[in-house]
């Protein structure tokens, strides 16, 4: 918005001085009015418009600022004010014989929408629902008026509208609008422009009204009061957030809403977190009465991060389903020149899976649950068979059969483990894979490896053409023979040898100077006499102060 704002204010400035329309000059100012009379150019009615927009602009920016600063609250307000003003003077101009029917209707519908936002900024819902609906009816009208490429303008700005519409039903009393903004999130999928942000926070402010009634939760027989706003506003929309989950119709949606699901959970978490720091002293009295009993904050606490933990599991095993797939659809993925999923990817995500498990086992005031340390443990043996059988999968590629034959074995024995162990927990293992499944499908894959380390081991090696050869020469020193080589084609293409190896060349030749030891020089004493003279007469001289 504060680029906008920026734009707007330059693009005005540029439509005065092309019209010559200056507002006085640098020393005085002179006020001037757009009038009718003056309508011989459409560009009076942008100057309007653009006055309209900057003041529109601002005051959302504003209410971006008014977030932490509330005080800002007033100067948003009076932009608003300021921008409806304009509105009224744009629809007023447009009334006009010189104005062509769109356009006034689209002047008609955009004074409503900004009526609309001043009235829901006022909390005023019914007169703002009033505004919108006129708004949406208008441009409803121009969507069936016009062609197909600009009817999608039409319908973009009704379902822009819409969100605001149901949230001033809610307001008013209709109970059903809450579940219209969720369905609303839902068909918006991944997107994550103006619209998607706005559905988000009509949402959280729906979800905020709700919070005031919501005093306690109740999770393993054990009731917790909820006295933190944002955690209460998290759980009230845990539901909600996990049923739009489930109907997702693709994996980019559900993706998007898995992170929004994480991303609140951890900010409902660190509230809880500062909520425990001066409770510090507290909890520790707390535990040494109750014999290890938890404090409440502490176990809503445990609840929390028990439910961002579970969302991460859930996550990672829809990645893991969607990579599966792409498994069966790997032969096809290559002849795309794409690259293709392996065993090692669905590896890594089990890991993760295997980690988050452990970490729940460790949560404060469930290490006593004996149910839930069963549940959990079942629910590692499920996770782990499949890690054990991706692993196989993996041997099996590098015909490695021993070691996947050991590792199917491994599987059956997990996926037992699991079957004899369920008993009364099978309502928790619902949601996880069927081991079942699993077990039929290693029987299988054991029957397949045996057949293939068979074969591998009884065919003889076939020898190759010695036009397929390669002898890993790069293609500078094999000029002479043919060679059918893929890899030219490649990008990792063997030319010559880089870098290139040490050759030996001639060193630098060593100069020494043997006719020194033979060279007789001239004999220097009578010189050396005459300078000692010179010296001893110049020092006596010097003593006595006389001077040559």
């Amino acid at each position: 918005f504060l680029f906008f704002r920026g734009y707007c204010s330059r693009r005005l400035r540029r439509l005065r001085k092309t019209l010559n329309f200056k507002m006085g000059n640098r020393h005085k100012f002179t006020g001037k009015k757009v009038t009718e009379e003056i309508l011989s150019d459409n560009r009076y009615l942008l100057l309007i418009l653009m006055d309209a927009e900057r003041a529109w602009s601002y005051a959302m920016q504003l209410k971006q600022e008014a977030n932490t600063e509330p005080r800002k609250r007033f100067h948003l307000l009076s932009r608003l004010r300021k921008a409806v003003k304009h509105a009224e003077e744009l629809e007023r101009l447009c009334e006009s014989n010189r104005v062509d029917a769109k356009t006034k209707l689209e002047a008609q519908a955009y004074m409503a929408y900004l009526t609309g936002m001043l009235r829901f900024e006022h909390q005023e819902w019914k007169a703002a629902m009033e505004a919108f609906n006129k708004c949406k009816t208008i441009y409803e009208k121009l969507a069936n008026a016009f062609t197909e490429e600009q009817a999608v303008l039409y319908n973009q700005r009704v379902e822009e509208i819409s969100p605001n519409i149901r949230y001033c039903a809610y307001n008013i009393g209709d109970q059903s609008a809450m579940n219209e903004l969720m369905q609303m999130r839902l068909r918006s999928g991944g997107t994550e422009g103006l619209l998607a942000e706005k559905l988000e926070a009509l949402i959280t402010q729906t979800r905020a009204k709700q919070a005031a009634t919501m005093s306690e939760v109740e999770w393993r027989g054990r009731t917790v009061p909820v006295k933190i706003d944002k955690v209460r506003i998290f759980l009230l929309g845990l539901a909600d957030n996990e049923a739009a989950i489930a109907q997702a119709e693709n994996e980019e949606t559900k993706e998007r809403l898995f992170e929004s699901l994480l991303s609140e959970c951890r900010d409902a978490i660190q509230a809880v977190r500062e909520e425990l720091k001066p409770d510090q002293k507290q909890r520790e009295h707390s535990l040494e009465n109750d014999s290890g009993k938890v404090s409440n904050i502490q176990y809503l606490h445990s609840y929390l991060t028990y439910i961002k933990l579970s969302t991460a599991i859930k996550r990672n095993e829809s990645m893991a389903k969607s990579l599966q797939k792409a498994l069966l659809q790997q032969q096809r993925s290559d002849e795309d020149g794409k690259r293709s999923p392996r065993p090692q990817d669905l590896i890594r995500l089990y890991d993760i899976i295997l980690q988050n498990l452990v970490e729940l086992t460790q949560l404060p005031g469930l290490e006593e649950d004996k149910n839930f340390q069963k549940e959990i443990g079942l629910k590692t043996l499920v996770y782990k068979a499949y890690r054990c059988f991706f692993i196989a999968q993996s041997y099996v590629l590098v015909k490695k059969w021993s070691e996947a034959l050991v590792l199917y074995e491994r599987v059956l024995k997990y996926a037992r483990e699991v079957q004899s162990g369920a008993g009364a927990h099978r309502n928790s293992l619902k949601e996880l894979p069927d081991v079942q499944d699993l077990i039929t499908q290693v029987n299988a894959e054991k029957y397949s490896l045996q057949a293939a380390a068979i074969l591998d081991a009884n065919d003889p090696h076939e020898t190759e053409s010695p036009s397929q050869v390669k002898d890993g020469k790069p293609l500078s020193e094999r000029f002479e023979t043919f060679c059918l080589d893929p890899s030219l084609v490649s990008k990792q293409v063997s030319l010559v040898h880089f870098p290139p190896g040490f050759q030996p060349i001639p060193c630098k030749p060593l100069f020494f100077d043997l006719a020194l030891n033979h060279v007789a020089f001239p004999p220097l004493e009578d010189k050396v006499e005459q300078k000692a003279k010179s010296g001893l007469t110049g020092y006596i001289k010097g003593i006595f102060g006389f001077k040559s």
